[in-house]
């Protein structure tokens, strides 16, 4: 039963300690970003072994991701979490003291993978908390800060704070300090959040009836075509994000003279721009309607965003400032479809679970398919190819958005009243 509860520019004070368990746990995640598989191959492994160990990661995080939400709903989000807290703490250690500690690189292989089922459980399980206790009408504003916190977590002290510990504690110890963070983050959760919100009806299911509901992780896309067709929405949102880091260092770096400082710091930009936007967007959400603005600001946003971070850089040529221009714009648009967390619950209300881990799905999806269209068009047309690209599928899911019907509080029940009263004011005045 979800209740009233204060909230803060959007923000449910609830849960306040959650979201920054939020940020701190997804800041010792990130620290090994920008440097762990460049280690590994310092190690003495080739960069395709290298690589190998981030695919077989990233394969167990899209898993993990997939099936977060109804695990958490039919055990507790709050078990999920502990679960993927005390995962990531031990498989770390391990992938530390045997995998890299030993120079083993089956166990690497083996440690670091398993490790990427825990921050999913994690952070996603938090989400399923948020979506069983903030009403409907402002799950758009408290998910755009549930994004602002990952961002601050990963995108900025998980990238920043290695710069530092490095040249102090070397790669090895900075590792190990992760640790600490995650630790810390979990910790805050399970400390801070044992209390809030009631337990799902569905923790007392039978087994059975648990391994049904899990299913419906899979079942719910061929039974629900508004599910669906929101699950492409949202493969095609981040297209951009995790397709640009691929394919612009080429162009940036390698044909308009930036170096790889200059790419990064203007990449960093766009990062640091999605922790305002995400709050902005998820509280006008509310406002201005979660498919208009998904379609306007989102869609046809980020196609604009995407030809920007092409031409302007090319016609302007090595020129920083006139490039951080189409990042701030990135960052403006990308954020945009932070209500998308919010439909799908609301598009499956019986299954909020499976609903969240189709969401989750299609942003693992989404992650995949960047780089793989990338991969696809370059031999063919080139970098500028893969952004006409990209720009085709953010029209075609503006197209989407005008298909899938989501009744939105505040909006849709609002309108047909309002209809009526005109129409009833307009007779009387003939």
């Amino acid at each position: 039963m979800q209740q009233t509860h204060k909230h803060w520019f959007g923000l449910p004070m609830n849960l306040f300690w959650g979201y920054i368990a939020i940020a701190v746990f997804m800041s010792g995640d990130g620290f090994e970003m920008a440097f762990l598989s460049k280690h590994i191959t310092d190690m003495g492994f080739s960069p395709a072994q290298s690589a190998l160990v981030f695919t077989v990661y990233g394969l167990a995080a899209a898993l993990a991701a997939w099936s977060s939400g109804v695990v958490a709903e039919i055990i507790t989000p709050q078990k999920a979490m502990r679960i993927g807290f005390i995962l990531w703490v031990v498989m770390h250690a391990l992938f530390m003291l045997f995998g890299l500690g030993m120079k083993n690189y089956p166990l690497m292989l083996l440690f670091y993978g398993i490790r990427g089922l825990a921050y999913p459980l994690f952070i996603y399980s938090f989400v399923m908390l948020v979506v069983q206790n903030v009403p409907k009408q402002q799950l758009s504003s408290a998910m755009g800060w549930f994004w602002a916190m990952y961002s601050i977590g990963i995108g900025c002290v998980g990238s920043y704070l290695p710069s530092f510990t490095i040249p102090l504690i070397g790669e090895t110890g900075t590792l190990w300090f992760a640790i600490v963070w995650v630790a810390a983050g979990g910790l805050m959760a399970l400390a801070l959040l044992h209390n809030v919100g009631q337990a799902s009806s569905k923790a007392d299911l039978t087994p059975k009836e648990k391994l049904k509901e899990l299913s419906r992780a899979v079942t719910i896309l061929f039974t629900n075509r508004n599910i669906f067709l929101a699950c492409l929405i949202r493969i095609i949102n981040t297209l951009s994000l995790f397709g640009f880091a691929v394919i612009m260092p080429m162009l940036f770096v390698g044909r308009l003279g930036f170096t790889m400082s200059e790419w990064l710091q203007i990449w960093a930009v766009f990062f640091f721009v999605t922790i305002f936007t995400n709050i902005m967007w998820g509280i006008l959400g509310e406002k201005i309607g979660w498919m208009r603005q998904v379609r306007w600001f989102g869609c046809i946003g980020c196609a604009i965003s995407s030809l920007a971070f092409y031409y302007l850089p090319v016609y302007f040529g090595h020129n920083f400032w006139a490039a951080l221009i189409p990042a701030v714009m990135l960052g403006i648009t990308v954020a945009a479809f932070v209500p998308m967390t919010a439909v799908f619950p609301v598009l499956e209300p019986n299954h909020k679970g499976a609903a969240i881990s189709i969401y989750n799905l299609s942003a693992g999806l989404s992650n995949f398919a960047a780089p793989a269209i990338a991969s696809v068009t370059l031999p063919f047309f080139d970098i500028v190819g893969v952004v006409w690209v990209y720009t085709g599928l953010y029209l075609v899911a503006a197209g989407l958005t005008l298909v899938v019907k989501v009744e939105q509080p505040g909006h849709n029940a609002v309108a047909p009243y309002r209809l009526n009263n005109e129409v009833l004011a307009k007779n009387s005045a003939q």
